[in-house]
């Protein structure tokens, strides 16, 4: 996320999704050259190895979610995909903030946004003006400006040689997991074997729902709770959790089965004047 990588537009707003969200243009404040710390070698993989697909994150992955208006589906694998577009960059301005995925955002590693894929997901990424390649963790969300593909951060956008002009034409290539780019050569040489793929382990089962309000004070909660049952909403609950060094009570409705259920509650609760609602997904065994 930035107007960049938790990015939209130019106030670089964090926005935050479930505890998720997060990228959008070349960083202006990173235009020096620094250290790439975490930059990744350009090796082979061999032909026995043994791919795990990676686990889904607990954060950062609803079926869908919204920003500045635009509604975004989350796909629910990232086999098979590839894409060509725009990438820009975030840098300093984002060190050190969480991303989307829960994970602290190093502009030092190589690391990624991008609005769609699962969080993790590993992609290589090739910058079609010069032919240079890495490969980057995507976990984080954005970037949320038109015609941008991905958000790199600095250490990738430093490899590909786009730190300056901010923004570069790639191609982002999805990979099974944390890999390394193989070199033209390795890859003509390398023995045609299918590398073996393992099973994921079992995934949870994501229930949706929508969180109308949190609050510090449970009586706020229960009073929010008596509102919504007496405007008709059916079964408000009160899910109290601590959050740091206090306990948070949210009130959820749900769960629902789908995006169309989600906006039809919204509108109801808009119209008994309660806004900011929005999509929470637990996990459940």
């Amino acid at each position: 996320m930035t107007t960049r990588g938790r990015h939209w537009g130019s106030a670089c707003t964090a926005l935050l999704l479930t505890g998720l969200l997060a990228a959008c243009a070349g960083d202006g404040g990173e235009r020096q050259r620094g250290d790439a710390r975490g930059v990744v070698p350009v090796l082979g993989t061999t032909a026995n190895e043994s791919i795990a697909p990676p686990r889904r994150s607990d954060r950062g992955n609803p079926p869908f979610y919204d920003v500045l208006g635009k509604r975004y589906h989350v796909l629910p694998s990232s086999a098979g995909y590839v894409e060509r577009g725009v990438a820009s960059w975030y840098g300093r301005d984002f060190h050190g903030l969480a991303t989307s995925s829960g994970e602290t955002y190093d502009m030092h590693s190589m690391t990624a946004a991008h609005t769609t894929l699962p969080l993790p997901t590993w992609a290589e990424v090739t910058n079609l003006a010069n032919g240079k390649r890495v490969v980057v963790k995507i976990n984080d969300r954005g970037p949320f400006v038109d015609n941008r593909l991905i958000d790199l951060s600095y250490a990738a956008a430093i490899a590909l040689d786009m730190v300056g002009p901010g923004t570069a034409r790639v191609e982002v290539r999805a990979m099974n997991g944390p890999q390394t780019p193989a070199s033209s050569e390795a890859r003509v040489a390398a023995p045609a074997a299918v590398p073996l793929v393992t099973a994921a382990p079992p995934q949870a089962i994501d229930r949706m729902f929508v969180q109308v309000g949190a609050f510090s004070q449970e009586d706020n909660a229960a009073r929010l709770v008596a509102r919504l049952r007496a405007s008709g909403f059916a079964n408000p609950t009160v899910v109290s959790e601590p959050d740091g060094r206090r306990m948070l009570h949210r009130v959820r409705l749900g769960p629902i089965r789908d995006a169309g259920e989600f906006d039809l509650l919204s509108g109801r609760l808009l119209a008994i004047g309660v806004a900011g609602s929005r999509l929470v997904v637990d996990g459940t065994p």
